[in-house]
């Protein structure tokens, strides 16, 4: 249920309906705007059905949300989207937000030398992996510790954001040290006791898309995040697996639109896993920017033929600052702002 408030109700009369949410145990999730308050009332169907808030003080109008996903549902910010705040970036509405770096952490001069090419070319974020979820359990899982350790100097060297991802609830201390938003991979999608301890973590969240999962399995995902408390939740379509076998997975570019209609959660895009090869990271890029992505996570390496995985879908770092200005100009072609820490005021 979500219950809109009128524009002039006063803070009392807007603490009494979470109060009376509360009272008959179910969970009070308030969306202040600039004009109107919106609650969602999340819980048993019967009691919160029969908190008579009609008439009540303050209140407007009832909707009920028939979603599945209340907290993920668009009709919770009454059709306005959300907009996150990390380390003095946004994303999410209007803003446009490029998340850049190496699959994994190899080495110091490694994740460095893709710092610097990353800062310098105006992303927003970095990504790297300290921990890496590998099909076969001989591949290189990470250089975990370690890892997290150079991801902190690179967040000290150049003050971009770090996005990195978090496997197993045993790390999550360890990672929340050093990230600013964690990313639940694709093959963790449906943990949900990983979803629920992040989301408890207060942390940034971004979500990929399961391999073969619907886009209402990945909102539901996202659900157990938000009902955490937890509202920084970012959606990540990464390509899915279907009959073809040209390329890695099958980007599905219709989920951006459809997501837009669905959530008012911002939605990523990962162009590098759906290739899997490095001539179709850029087509593909400018697709999702064009088509309404909030933003776009994409794997770059100073020397990726000497990359320790997945260096054939990695940009080269000579090559980045030509990928980022074709990328910005189709983001604008959205009516998206590319922004850095220079354009998150």
């Amino acid at each position: 249920m979500m219950i809109v408030m009128k524009p002039t109700a006063t803070p009392d009369e807007i603490q009494a309906v979470i109060a009376r949410i509360e009272s008959v145990g179910a969970k009070a999730h308030p969306s202040i705007g600039e004009e109107v308050t919106v609650i969602g009332a999340v819980g048993d169907l019967e009691h919160v059905s029969n908190l008579s808030l009609e008439g009540a003080p303050g209140v407007d109008k009832l909707v009920p949300i028939l979603k599945p996903y209340k907290l993920a549902s668009h009709a919770l910010r009454g059709g306005s989207h959300s907009v996150l705040e990390i380390g003095g970036r946004r994303i999410g509405g209007e803003h446009f937000a490029l998340i850049a770096g190496p699959c994994t952490v190899e080495s110091r001069d490694q994740v460095l030398s893709a710092a610097d090419t990353v800062a310098a070319a105006g992303a927003a974020m970095f990504r790297g992996g300290a921990y890496k979820p590998r099909t076969s359990p001989y591949a290189f899982q990470g250089l975990g510790q370690e890892g997290l350790r150079l991801l902190a100097e690179v967040k000290e060297r150049t003050g971009l954001p770090i996005v990195t991802e978090l496997m197993d609830t045993r790390d999550i201390e360890a990672v929340a040290e050093v990230a600013d938003v964690v990313q639940i991979g694709a093959r963790n999608m449906q943990n949900y006791s990983l979803l629920s301890e992040v989301g408890r973590s207060g942390l940034p969240v971004l979500i990929k898309r399961g391999l073969s999962s619907t886009l209402e399995e990945l909102l539901m995902a996202a659900e157990y995040v938000l009902k955490e408390g937890n509202e920084n939740v970012m959606l990540c379509e990464r390509g899915i697996r279907t009959f073809e076998t040209a390329y890695r997975f099958t980007l599905d570019l219709t989920a951006i639109p459809v997501l837009k209609e669905l959530t008012h959660l911002p939605v990523i895009v990962d162009p590098s896993h759906a290739a899997g090869r490095r001539a179709l990271v850029t087509p593909l890029s400018l697709a999702a920017a064009a088509a309404g992505a909030d933003g776009i996570i994409v794997e770059v390496h100073p020397d990726p033929d000497e990359a320790i995985c997945d260096g054939p879908q990695q940009l080269r770092a000579d090559e980045f600052a030509d990928y980022v200005a074709q990328v910005e100009r189709a983001a604008a072609v959205a009516g998206k702002v590319f922004g850095s820490a220079a354009h998150a005021s």
